[in-house]
């Protein structure tokens, strides 16, 4: 027998002409505070690249979402330790394609009405 823990989060890509944001919903009726998504590192795309990943996608945090309500993360994306404006193409690579695995993970964190801190892991990618 398999119990599901509810899912606080549900969330999809927003594509706003140049950009591509990521836009959390608090699926609760309480209001979460604090939430931060951790930073993702991409794998590298070429393989004759060997060693640490080349890109990684940093989000700011959010001081609360509450019940029902939409937030957009804003986000930060290096290539090599410098930042990149073009970053649309890297985060797409976050976006699922239908029958491919999912090598990312969106791993959230907040604290819940009481103060205690909760996560939430979102497969996503290609």
């Amino acid at each position: 027998m398999s119990i599901k823990k509810p899912r606080p989060f549900t969330y999809q890509f927003l594509d706003e002409g140049p950009s591509l944001l990521l836009e959390l919903t608090n699926a609760t009726q309480q209001t979460l505070k604090r939430v931060e998504i951790l930073t993702i590192f991409l794998k590298n795309e070429e393989t004759t690249v060997a060693g640490p990943a080349q890109v990684h996608i940093r989000f700011d945090s959010v001081e609360r979402i509450l019940p029902a309500e939409k937030s957009v993360f804003s986000h930060t994306t290096l290539i090599n330790g410098q930042v990149t404006k073009d970053d649309r193409q890297q985060l797409s690579r976050l976006q699922g394609v239908e029958g491919a695995p999912n090598p990312y993970i969106l791993d959230i964190s907040w604290q819940d009405t009481e103060g205690r801190t909760r996560f939430q892991r979102i497969p996503v990618g290609h």
